[in-house]
């Protein structure tokens, strides 16, 4: 992915590109989709956001947004209620082979989610875990992907 890096000069702001891999690009987002975000808060990670929204050539839909989305991202902690729910919802909105990401706190941060839970409210709301990683400097996020039949 691409971020950039703005830095001051005599005449103003200047843009200077730089690769961050492991940051927005790593989502799978591509430019044109529409992504809808749940679980807003202040403690969200802005920088990362912003790289999402830049990615998309557009602002990220918040949980109003009334048509069919190509992805969603899930910011979620520990005492933010029923998990399962929260996705069984979120699939209602995605058109098919949408992308899903959950966005935790990382380990040792308050309201951190463990991998147990998102694996079993996954599997409750008929997905799976693909991949989790670190994402931003207090979160990690965590892919859902559909599971097979006969699984």
């Amino acid at each position: 992915m691409t971020r950039r890096v703005s830095g001051a000069t005599e005449r103003g702001t200047i843009n200077q590109v730089s690769t961050d891999t492991q940051g927005a690009g790593r989502l799978g987002f591509e430019a044109g989709q529409v992504v809808q975000e749940f679980g807003w808060g202040d403690d969200v990670d802005e920088a990362l956001r912003a790289d999402i929204e830049e990615i998309i050539g557009g602002e990220l839909e918040d949980e109003d947004y009334g048509d069919v989305t190509d992805g969603v991202i899930l910011w979620w902690r520990e005492d933010d209620g029923d998990l399962t729910d929260a996705l069984v919802d979120v699939l209602t909105v995605l058109d098919d082979g949408g992308l899903i990401w959950i966005l935790t706190p990382k380990p040792g941060r308050p309201g951190e989610v463990g991998h147990g839970d998102i694996q079993e409210a996954a599997t409750t709301a008929g997905l799976q875990t693909t991949s989790t990683f670190a994402i931003a400097e207090d979160w990690s996020a965590t892919r859902l992907g559909y599971r097979g039949r006969g699984k």
